[in-house]
């Protein structure tokens, strides 16, 4: 064979992947949305959540309740946040925040074909003009999933299943960087976190900036921006005033991938830095269950 037709033969195999990727992809006309509002949260970390005298919630999340069994109205999927309070600086948030939005309602869908995961993220871009702490980034979109393993003490000193009840928030503490007063350098953590023990949650996340690589990395006892092997793309657009974000993920991964597995449910958050926000300035969702063929609040069924 002369060195044309193995070319030929070469593009040709790699049309056919693509082709195939393509044939693969899922019919989100047929997969179930569930809207989900994410929400400017201030700087409301762990710690102030689960400290009794400032958060009502507390001991409901003691006794194994969730974020949105109380805050999520089961009719209108709108989320109980008084995020005006919170951008005008009156609480939960010492830096007023002129121009961003307090919340963003996010239709949020998933498959699965048996060997990949699919999320696929939708919302209308609110209208915009706040301070551009990422120039590069105009939005960003990270999924961190859970295990039911990750635990939080209360403040009687009880062990709470922290990813079940409130997601991502077993990350966010109040010594984190961005946080008043907080080490610039330290990152989101999860407190007795490993991926021995699997006390870490699975961190993937799409950034909007022209040639930024998407993130599959973990958080343990530190955030780690790469390393992971389950992610196999990362893509956004925006149609309009609408973006669009779809992840695709292997079941099975390596260190600091949650291996899914058909008929198991699983613990999900999500958070999206609009208008070119950083940090803690970011909308986050509260905790959701992910069944893969298995009821949830959302659920990759093939």
């Amino acid at each position: 064979m002369n060195k044309t037709s193995i070319a030929a033969s070469v593009l040709g195999l790699a049309l056919a992947g693509v082709a195939g990727s393509a044939l693969a992809a899922p019919d989100w006309s047929k997969a179930q949305a569930r809207k989900v509002t994410v929400f400017h949260p201030g700087a409301s970390g762990l710690e102030w959540i689960m400290k009794g005298t400032e958060h009502g919630g507390a001991r409901g999340l003691s006794r194994g309740e969730t974020c949105i069994g109380c805050h999520e109205d089961e009719k209108t999927r709108k989320i109980d946040i008084d995020t005006d309070k919170i951008l005008k600086g009156v609480k939960l948030e010492p830096k007023p925040l002129a121009n961003h939005v307090g919340s963003i309602p996010v239709s949020v869908q998933a498959a699965n074909d048996g060997t990949h995961l699919y999320l696929r993220f939708s919302w209308k871009e609110p209208k915009g003009g706040a301070e551009k702490m990422d120039k590069d980034n105009p939005v960003k979109l990270a999924v961190m999933l859970e295990d039911s393993k990750v635990v939080a003490k209360d403040s009687k000193g009880k062990d709470v299943k922290i990813g079940v009840a409130a997601g991502c928030w077993g990350t966010c503490h109040t010594d984190a960087r961005t946080m008043p007063g907080a080490d610039d350098k330290k990152t989101k953590y999860v407190a007795g976190g490993s991926l021995a023990n699997g006390q870490f949650y699975d961190l993937m996340q799409w950034k909007s900036g022209k040639g930024a690589k998407p993130v599959d990395g973990h958080v343990a006892d530190k955030r780690v921006m790469e390393g992971g092997k389950a992610l196999v793309s990362a893509v956004g657009k925006k149609d309009g005033d609408t973006w669009t974000v779809t992840f695709t993920r292997k079941l099975a991964g390596g260190a600091g991938d949650i291996a899914l597995v058909s008929g198991k449910t699983y613990n999900m958050g999500f958070a999206i830095h609009n208008d070119h926000a950083a940090g803690r300035f970011h909308l986050v969702s509260f905790g959701y269950s992910l069944g893969i063929d298995a009821k949830a609040d959302i659920t990759a069924a093939k």
